[in-house]
């Protein structure tokens, strides 16, 4: 039995009578007379047909347009059947009607034997509508697919040097193995990509942090002209660094998710930045000192946050091989700052040096016993190894000119090989694929 929700008002009412539709076997749900009732009456009763009488008084004061608007709402959030009776033969009211979610416009043709047949055209037109649209959606669906596949083809052909057809064949076989669709492999790819590089770009943050304040204590501890050029030069790059990274996930990451975070990074960076363009003395390095540390704690935390909205294991792994990049660079920190000179400096280098050792050894134990390995990642963890034995040697001679050019360059080639590292686990399939 086909169900019909009526809406009328007094001065329609003796065009339209449910006892009509009744006879004609229909399920009369109900008789709306407010038309601001009439999206919550479709919602509550989901009618298989709306059959609607407009007035002569509702179209000459033009209520009709607040009445299309309403069957536009209907067709947004709970769509069926639209049949409408009227006075008005316009060929402008036709045409809002078609356009407003009516599949039926009947001019001055209310008749009750009529009844079955104009229901059955409105019912028709519906079904062919909904049909339409759903084939429209098929295709925008299969479009955007092939878009997302498309996408994780390009990620996985930058990441391991994939061919086109190389990297197709990996999603169908993930796709077959993992019983989802491409499309939903595709997705997770690109996900897992997108967070990969957002926690390496903020783990640099926390890396860059500690290196500027390296770089700069380098340059005072050199004496003027060129041998504190190639410690100036790396400084200006990595001030360029920040401030690319903070711009690329400001652009690629949730504002209302990530903006507080960003902001308040931003924030102690340029108050940082402005500080180190001031040319701090040693004496003022302390201050400089705590700037960075408070930056690096900001980093930290955007940091942690990509990775748990990130959701994917393998973050963990790439999150602390980056960390160590910062870690390198925070003791050489401390080496310098024991030697600049001054109690205060002095005890918080050393504090500072012992701290990050145990916190970068104990990283490297867990590196060092992952099972995701390849050989390019055990390579870089061997070279990890000693790199980290030079730079602990340059600390230890960290009061002498010589010393303090070893921990320099140790210090460099450490981060290298963490860049390196941090790079790989971040194209690596496991992270890609899962």
């Amino acid at each position: 039995m086909t169900s019909v929700l009526l809406y009328t008002n007094p001065a329609s009412a003796a065009v339209l009578q449910a006892s009509d539709f009744r006879a004609a076997g229909m399920n009369v749900l109900e008789v709306v007379e407010d038309r601001h009732k009439l999206v919550q009456c479709v919602v509550q009763h989901a009618p298989d047909v709306l059959v609607c009488a407009l007035a002569e008084t509702d179209e000459a004061h033009g209520a009709g347009d607040a009445f299309f608007s309403i069957t536009r709402a209907i067709a947004e959030s709970a769509p069926c059947a639209v049949l409408v009776f009227t006075h008005d033969e316009s060929a402008e009211r036709i045409v809002q009607a078609t356009a407003s979610g009516v599949h039926a416009y009947v001019v001055n043709g209310y008749a009750s034997q009529r009844l079955p047949s104009l229901v059955r055209v409105a019912q028709a037109r519906f079904a062919h509508e909904r049909a339409l649209q759903q084939s429209l959606a098929d295709v925008s669906g299969r479009l955007e697919e092939r878009k997302v596949v498309d996408r994780a083809k390009a990620i996985l052909m930058r990441a391991r040097a994939f061919s086109d057809d190389d990297a197709f064949r990996l999603l169908r076989t993930a796709s077959m193995h993992s019983n989802q669709r491409l499309g939903q492999v595709s997705q997770y790819i690109i996900h897992s990509a997108h967070f990969a590089e957002g926690v390496n770009r903020a783990g640099q943050l926390r890396m860059l942090s500690q290196r500027l304040v390296k770089l700069y204590l380098l340059q005072l501890l050199q004496p003027p002209g060129d041998a504190a050029r190639p410690h100036r030069l790396l400084f200006e790059a990595s001030v360029q660094r920040i401030d690319a990274n903070l711009a690329l996930l400001d652009k690629n990451f949730s504002k209302y998710k990530f903006g507080d975070v960003l902001g308040q990074t931003a924030i102690t960076w340029t108050r940082l930045k402005h500080a180190l363009q001031a040319n701090p003395t040693a004496r003022e390095m302390a201050l400089v000192d705590d700037l960075a540390e408070q930056l690096l704690e900001e980093a930290e935390r955007l940091t942690s946050a990509l990775e748990s909205e990130g959701a994917i294991a393998p973050l963990q792994v790439l999150n602390t091989a980056g960390r160590q990049r910062m870690l390198s660079q925070r003791f050489a920190k401390y080496a310098l700052l024991g030697v600049l000179g001054g109690p205060v400096l002095a005890a918080r280098g050393n504090a500072g040096m012992a701290t990050t050792r145990t916190a970068f050894e104990q990283a490297q134990h867990y590196l060092n016993n992952l099972p995701l390995s390849t050989p390019d990642i055990r390579r870089a963890l061997e070279a990890a190894k000693l790199g980290w034995q030079h730079t602990l040697a340059g600390a230890d001679h960290a009061q002498r000119a010589d010393g303090q050019a070893q921990l320099a360059l140790a210090s460099e080639e450490l981060l290298g090989v963490f860049e390196q590292l941090s790079a790989t686990y971040e194209s690596s399939m496991q992270m890609l694929m899962g």
